[in-house]
């Protein structure tokens, strides 16, 4: 471990914690319907929308109807999704001349995405059209994140509220949160990592000899455009096969470093927004510091693990720390920061190897996902995650001190703690019993790229992902792509994607 290292992380926990009051305000006035400084030329934009969709933009819903409105929503999502990725041989765009895909990873990649889970079961540069990865996976890439958010917001309303009879229009939520706050944050963004030296082209793919005479194709397309929205909305799909390992994806030191601040940048905002909301600013921030010390306990621990290096190394008598699977370019520090924000975050995004971390380093990502991810979490996703938590938590208070418990004004009766458990206990049930299920099952136990207790992890990994809806899987299960005849990526990977 280095001072530059420990500076790096504090600077980081600094930018976030500056950032969340003004990005906390501006949210907060966009979703209570507040003009901002956007107004001018967005709010013509939002009425002619509004017009075309037939939306009454005073008329509230209750959680039913929202609830609704947001299924709905995401089935023609999956449709749209599923539909292009069917056709995409015959669409335009498709510079590579990619195949129609299958129907089973078109059915598994459309539920990934529209659930904002992004596990790729694909290397993207050698499955996926142009067309596909813009008008399918970078649009919804911005319509999972709005949904996470919108929720969360209708959940902060329910607290908020009198009367929670209705909690908001999910139509005017899902506009505004499109109109105000992702695209004006993801086109500066984009402009920025095309300046870092990211690909944002329709140009078809490069050929290019190597030193030693060989030919390879080297994959461009519209990546900084997918790559912003992947980062800011914690989606985690990466245009490449290795993802932010890839220097298409993640250029530099700086571009990677952006890249971390924008995935809690909007998770870490809600808090402030629950704040603000409910009257009560110092609740905001009392649960923001919950999560920041989850968080840093984390950074320690893997940083030191991987700045550690182990026994065996020691052995051989490498010293440096466990560079394996780590980009040169990042160093330890920032790959082991960047391995607790993806996985705190439910983002999924990976610019190293997780299966080539130490076992204490790679512990850390695999509980972040199992907690919930409620340290910062998903955008909208981590908010209501860790409010179920605050419901038990108070709760159980209130039966220690024999009174009834109350939160933000809210009575905490049987009803809302049931509920809470259940959405709590699901994740268990879920990720342990599918790891059982795979365990015994010859299938599941023969596609292991390792052995012993390590593959165990590996399996186990790959269904706390999915079932945390973080989508970083165990690299070692990515296929791998070497050839110099077909897209690659600069460099073999087994490609450590969402």
């Amino acid at each position: 471990m280095t001072t530059i290292g420990w500076v790096q992380i504090l600077l980081y926990c600094a930018i976030i914690i500056a950032i969340t009051p003004v990005l906390g305000t501006y949210m907060t006035r966009v979703f209570n319907g507040d003009r901002t400084f956007l107004s001018p030329v967005l709010r013509p934009i939002e009425a002619v929308i509004y017009g075309l969709g037939g939306v009454e933009e005073k008329r509230e819903q209750t959680w039913l109807i929202y609830t609704v409105s947001m299924l709905l929503f995401h089935v023609g999502g999956f449709l749209i999704l599923y539909v292009l990725m069917r056709a995409q041989a015959s669409l335009p765009y498709n510079p590579a001349e990619q195949t129609a895909v299958a129907p089973d990873l078109s059915f598994n990649t459309a539920v990934s995405f529209i659930t904002n889970t992004n596990w790729q079961n694909y290397g993207g540069e050698g499955t996926m059209s142009y067309l596909t990865q813009m008008l399918g996976l970078t649009h919804q890439n911005f319509l999972s994140a709005e949904t996470g958010i919108v929720l969360a917001v209708a959940l902060i309303r329910g607290f908020a509220r009198a009367s929670a009879k209705t909690v908001g229009n999910f139509w005017v939520d899902i506009t505004r949160c499109t109109l105000y706050i992702l695209l004006p944050i993801c086109v500066p963004f984009a402009l920025f990592l095309v300046w870092r030296g990211m690909p944002q082209t329709l140009g078809a793919y490069v050929d290019a000899t190597t030193l030693e005479g060989a030919k390879q194709t080297i994959a461009l397309g519209p990546v900084a455009s997918q790559v912003a929205i992947k980062m800011l909305g914690t989606n985690g799909g990466g245009f490449f096969n290795a993802n932010a390992a890839h220097p298409f994806e993640n250029p530099t030191a700086l571009s990677n470093y952006i890249q971390m601040i924008s995935i809690f940048a909007l998770g870490a905002a809600l808090t402030n927004v629950f704040g603000r909301m409910v009257g009560n600013q110092r609740q905001g921030w009392t649960i923001l510091a919950i999560m920041g010390v989850l968080f840093i306990a984390g950074v320690i621990v893997c940083y030191w693990a991987e700045a550690s290096g182990t026994s065996a190394m020691h052995a051989l008598g490498v010293a440096g720390g466990n560079m394996e699977g780590k980009e040169v370019r990042f160093g330890i520090v920032a790959s082991a920061l960047f391995a607790v924000i993806t996985t705190a975050a439910s983002c999924g995004a990976v610019n190293a190897m997780h299966d080539s971390f130490t076992a204490l380093g790679g512990m850390i990502p695999l509980i972040n996902i199992q907690l919930g991810e409620i340290i910062v979490g998903g955008v909208g996703a981590g908010m209501y995650g860790v409010l179920l938590f605050v419901i038990i938590s108070i709760f159980v208070a209130g039966l220690m001190v024999g009174r009834t418990p109350e939160y933000v004004g809210k009575k905490i009766e049987a009803k809302e703690v049931k509920m809470a458990m259940l959405a709590i206990l699901v994740l268990p049930l879920m990720y342990l019993g599918w790891t059982a299920v795979a365990a015994v099952n010859p299938d599941g136990v023969s596609q292991l790229g390792n052995a012993g207790p390590h593959g165990f992890t590996e399996m186990l990994y790959l269904y706390v992902s999915s079932t945390g809806n973080n989508g970083s899987p165990s690299p070692a299960s990515r296929p791998i792509r070497c050839s110099s005849t077909s897209p690659a990526p600069l460099r073999c990977s087994s490609g450590a994607s969402s």
